[in-house]
């Protein structure tokens, strides 16, 4: 699985790799490893001076890449591979763009269980080292948990944001961090996309949402703060995203170019608070929005591209000098104004440090060298941001030792502490929001049959779903007989009247619901199972405001998740083995009224 004990280079074999000679570049070994310290500067500004200028240009990007392994993916990642990057490896793209760094995804192929991604990581390392002057590589990930987690099992799968937000524990946040970071250092991914610092404070975000800690920017800017230091601390660079706040939009970058229309003030109060928390904490890097806010830059560009926002706000105000990292350049919101080839270079120009992941790196690339050639960008410029990825590889250790094991994996990845840690974090999540005379929790005496319906959307990275067999499983290991009917986040008439006739033999229904509406056939499920008089339980696992929709409802929880660690969790509230102890981190409005509060925050109930 990669290089043997043996066969990785020594912290002196790397330096020399990287410049040719070991005595310039000598780098303290405290200073790599103290987080706190920085590592010594001379001796990086000796590395910069030796690199080309392609090289430079090379080290300012990360690329997704398809496939297992370093050098023989399958044939089918390689042929994506030569259509999307014109190269047919991990190892080519390397040879040929020089990249300082590489994102994983589930989706590429890049995590299919904890040795081989390590294997991988240690591929990419051996490969990078090997070219002239050859830099460690800074291995990324989004791992976020919930919602978005690029790792799944074996690995240990956290609650997300939103659930510790419920859960309101600055130590369960920095726990997580600890935990994760020390999973994700083993496989070999050092820089993790994660937090996710924007205050979610509207309901009909279709890209954040429970990706938030909450609506309060006190609140988030705590757990914030406290996942960032839990990241660090396992030496890995925790990423503060999406600045300057991606909370209160309709439209996803992912498709469309949102506009936030928060005033300077409405801004510095609300979206800037965990921002400025993450700097003040120490963040190693910062992930910028594609999103146009027009009270802090009125030019119309995307914030990812906009010096008065990442330069004048982000440096200047804020006073930070880490790495600044964008969105995915993939992403519409960052391609409606200008073409492929300027986005990179204006990227720069606004005080960007990584270009992550544009559509082709081919024009990316050489948008950037050409810039430098014609005068556009200098090559002090580069130095900068060439300066900012080497302090942080520095910090991480990559240039003592960039290599895993597979001892490190064995007793760091999926451990039953880890797990045993994320079930009780998870507990202290689930949030009852409605629970009419005292229908919960359900007795195995008097309810022992129980039918789990509802949604069941695909399964986050590596989890077992889907939701409803998670939940039947659940809850017939705590002593009902469950069974589990899948009737999807859009039930036809025949699966509403399957689940309707499946309910006149059961002593009650345990419903999951995801992003309920007023007109869909999501509401008609459940009313028309609490119409069968059968008592029912309702889960929203996914986001919490489905609530508002179904007011007959006897019982209602939310796990802000559907991923497992959370289902389980709610499955020991419902069977009365865990207390409900969530607090709504967000408001639910009204359905009638979204004017009106339904819910604030800080609303649960218990027994």
């Amino acid at each position: 699985m990669g290089p043997s004990r043996s066969a990785r280079p020594s912290r002196r074999t790397v330096l020399a790799a990287t410049a040719g000679t070991t005595a310039a570049l000598t780098l303290s070994t405290t200073s790599v490893r103290a987080a706190e310290d920085r590592p010594d500067e001379s001796s990086l500004r000796a590395l910069v001076s030796r690199m080309t200028l392609e090289e430079k240009v090379g080290q300012l990007f990360v690329m997704r890449v398809y496939g297992h392994s370093a050098t023989a993916p399958d044939q089918a990642d390689i042929d994506t591979n030569l259509e999307e990057l014109g190269v047919r490896t991990a190892a080519e793209l390397i040879a040929r763009y020089r990249v300082g760094g590489i994102i994983y995804f589930t989706w590429a192929h890049n995590t299919r269980d904890p040795h081989q991604i390590a294997a991988l990581s240690n591929g990419i390392q051996k490969v990078s080292l090997d070219q002239p002057r050859g830099l460690p590589v800074l291995i990324s990930t989004d791992q976020e948990y919930g919602a978005v987690a690029r790792v799944g099992k074996p690995a240990t799968l956290f609650p997300g944001a939103m659930a510790l937000g419920a859960g309101g524990s600055r130590e369960d946040a920095r726990t997580v961090g600890r935990l994760g970071g020390a999973e994700l250092r083993a496989l070999g991914i050092r820089q993790d996309y994660s937090p996710v610092a924007d205050v979610n404070v509207n309901p009909a975000n279709p890209v954040i949402g429970v990706r938030s800690f909450g609506a309060d920017p006190d609140a988030v800017a705590g757990l914030v703060t406290a996942e960032v230091k839990g990241y660090q601390s396992a030496g890995v660079a925790a990423t503060a995203k999406h600045f300057p706040g991606h909370g209160d939009t309709a439209v996803d970058s992912h498709f469309g170019f949102p506009v936030i229309t928060h005033s300077r003030e409405l801004w510095s109060s609300l979206d800037a608070v965990p921002f400025r928390a993450a700097v003040r904490a120490g963040i190693d890097s910062v992930m910028t929005a594609h999103i146009m806010v027009p009270a802090l830059d009125p030019s119309g560009d995307p914030a990812t591209l906009s010096h008065p926002i990442l330069t004048g706000i982000l440096r200047e105000e804020l006073g930070y000098d880490g790495l600044v990292v964008t969105d995915s350049l993939g992403m519409e919101g960052v391609r409606t104004k200008y073409g492929d080839d300027r986005v990179p270079v204006l990227a720069l120009k606004a005080g960007v440090d990584q270009l992550l992941n544009p559509p082709s790196i081919h024009v990316a690339w050489n948008a950037v060298l050409n810039a430098v050639h014609g005068g556009e960008l200098t090559e002090a410029r580069l130095d900068e941001s060439v300066l900012r990825v080497l302090r942080l590889k520095a910090k991480l250790g990559l240039l003592e030792n960039p290599y895993v094991s597979d001892s490190g994996v064995d007793h760091t990845v999926g451990t039953a502490a880890h797990r045993r840690a994320a079930d009780r974090i998870a507990e202290r999540t689930t949030t009852l929001l409605v629970n009419e005379e005292r229908l919960l929790p359900l007795s195995r005496r008097s309810t022992p049959r129980v039918l789990v319906v509802g949604a069941d959307p695909a399964s986050p990275s590596g989890t077992d779903g889907p939701p409803t067999t998670v939940l039947a499983t659940a809850l017939t290991e705590l002593g009902f007989t469950a069974t589990a009917l899948s009737t999807g986040t859009a039930p036809s008439a025949a699966g509403i009247d399957n689940a309707v006739a499946a309910a006149g033999g059961v002593d009650a229904v345990v419903v999951g619901t995801y992003n309920v509406t007023a007109t869909g056939s999501q509401k008609t499920l459940v009313e028309r199972l609490v119409a069968t008089g059968v008592p029912v339980v309702a889960i929203a696992i996914r986001n919490p405001y489905d609530v508002a929709q179904l007011p007959d409802v006897r019982a209602y929880l939310a796990t802000y998740s559907w991923t497992d660690v959370e289902l389980r969790a709610a499955a020991r509230v419902i069977a009365g083995s865990a207390r409900p102890r969530g607090k709504l981190p967000v408001e639910v409005e009204r359905a009638d009224d979204p004017t009106k509060v339904l819910y604030p925050i800080g609303y649960g109930l218990t027994y």
